[in-house]
């Protein structure tokens, strides 16, 4: 029997064109470190993101590491475990990402009917516009 029991993660991400799918990590239980990449020790902004890589050995991997609010970088040699929690902190963003650009379009498509509408109730759009 397994003493060390794997357990998974599964992330549901809606991409541009409406379609979804879902990513599903497998990784050991450990407890979860309290500040991981993505986090700057210089400004604590939490949008820590690589800017260059490449595998090297022992499974590790070297990171450049960025931050875009004080431009405060790192190069550094890194344990799979390690990267696996930014890649799952930059996979959570790019979620929060694309919702966000989803409600701002729904937003803003609405705007411009309301617009339109508007318009052609006032009478300011004549067949000469098309």
């Amino acid at each position: 029997m397994n003493q060390n029991p794997e357990h998974h993660s599964v992330r549901r991400i809606v991409l541009p064109s409406g379609r979804s799918i879902e990513v599903v990590r497998f990784h050991d239980r450990e407890a979860p470190t309290p500040q991981g990449l993505h986090v700057c020790p210089e400004c604590h902004s939490e949008l820590v993101q690589p800017v260059n890589w490449s595998e090297a050995a022992d499974h590790r991997w070297e990171l450049m590491i960025e931050c875009p609010n004080c431009w405060w970088t790192e190069e550094g040699l890194y344990d799979r475990e390690q990267v696996d929690r930014l890649e799952e902190k930059l996979d959570d963003g790019l979620a929060e990402m694309l919702a966000d650009l989803q409600r701002l379009t729904q937003a803003n498509m609405a705007a411009d009917i309301d617009r339109f509408s508007s318009a052609l109730h006032a009478d300011h759009i004549l067949p000469e516009d098309f």
